[in-house]
């Protein structure tokens, strides 16, 4: 069976060829109602558009794409450039250290890497699809990025792996860290080495599946310590970044009542701003309250107090996801696979250790 074309597109949306270009290059000049016809007859059809009239089953570009979430954070960035180290690693985030891991392993296999933000594309995620799926043999997906219902179209033509988060798609490659194992390590070591039990746990978006599992390993900690276990976190964001963890650092304590003896947020960059926030109101880390992160970025170790930490294999995120879609480039027909890597526990000072 052939693959489904601009033409079959077209003729089951009831536009022109020149609409279903322009919804693909440049949404915004198409009705929302046009645009959404049109999508939705090309996610009926398979259809995945390409600037490469060759097939996409076959390696055609020599080229593999990532597609993530932009996450930047200029005050995570201003933060590293203050500091003592000369080391552009030290500007480094999570999505950062993923995309070095993937464009070692892609130039090791003799790939290039083309890498599409989904804040940096206007559109909406039809158009980031439109971006990479016709310029690349496969690519990785970090989670959150693409609604599934666009995934299972493009998964058709294409090798996808889905890196972090749930796997969404049960033919689809999948590689995650132990989310839920790293946090009720952390949640133990503050209950079990250090005597605390007012925990806070600060949580992502609500669509982060691996700040929910982060929550689950707080919560099973909590259980296990006979501590009380909390329905929802004691706070949650909008996004995951250093001045959302400063603000929410603030509303928590602005709330008034005991103030807990421990902040655990679900990744760094939250941890350094809620690190910002406690010292701004005169309250001493760790002797008044300790604070520990999640993902281990170079700026957990510069910050005063360094930052307690889980620590997750980021560059070898993706490398990993390289490896799975090399193989399943030269394989189509294999079992999916999922990978679930290991993390470790760094103590350091937010939290009395060090």
């Amino acid at each position: 069976m052939s693959a489904p074309t601009v033409y079959d597109v077209a003729e089951r949306s009831g536009v022109s060829i020149a609409t279903v270009s322009r919804v693909y290059r440049t949404p915004d000049s198409v009705r929302a109602q046009t645009r959404e016809r049109v999508l939705e007859a090309a996610r009926q059809l398979g259809y995945v558009p390409s600037g490469n009239a060759r097939g996409l089953a076959s390696r055609t570009t020599g080229v593999l794409g990532l597609c993530f979430p932009d996450y930047s954070d200029p005050d995570t960035e201003n933060e590293a450039a203050a500091t003592d180290e000369d080391d552009d690693h030290a500007f480094m985030l999570y999505s950062d250290q993923v995309i070095r891991g993937m464009e070692r392993a892609a130039r090791r296999h003799g790939y290039a890497l083309l890498i599409a933000a989904s804040a940096s594309l206007k559109g909406g995620p039809e158009s980031l699809l439109a971006n990479v799926a016709g310029r690349v043999d496969g690519f990785a997906v970090l989670a959150g990025t693409v609604p599934t219902a666009d995934l299972e179209v493009i998964s058709r033509r294409l090798p996808v792996v889905m890196v972090a988060g749930r796997r969404g798609i049960d033919h689809l490659d999948h590689i995650v860290v132990a989310n839920t194992d790293g946090q009720r390590t952390v949640t133990r070591h503050l209950i079990e080495d250090h005597g605390l039990s007012r925990l806070a746990f600060i949580g992502g978006e609500a669509a982060s599946p691996d700040a929910e599992a982060r929550f689950t390993g707080f919560r099973e900690a909590c259980r296990d310590a006979g501590l009380p276990v909390p329905d929802a976190p004691a706070a949650h964001v909008t996004m995951m970044t250093q001045a959302e963890g400063f603000r929410v650092t603030d509303a928590l304590l602005d709330r008034g009542g005991e103030p807990p003896q421990a902040m655990l947020f679900a990744n760094d960059q939250m941890a350094v701003g809620g690190l910002h926030a406690l010292e701004r109101r005169g309250i001493d880390v760790p002797r008044d309250i300790a604070v520990t992160g999640f993902d281990g970025i170079p700026l957990s170790r510069l910050v005063r107090p360094p930052l307690t930490t889980v620590r997750q294999p980021m560059r070898r995120l993706g490398e990993e996801a390289v490896e799975l879609l090399v193989r399943r480039l030269a394989d189509r027909d294999r079992d999916p696979v999922t990978l679930m890597l290991p993390v470790s526990l760094a103590r350091r000072a937010s939290c009395g250790c060090g």
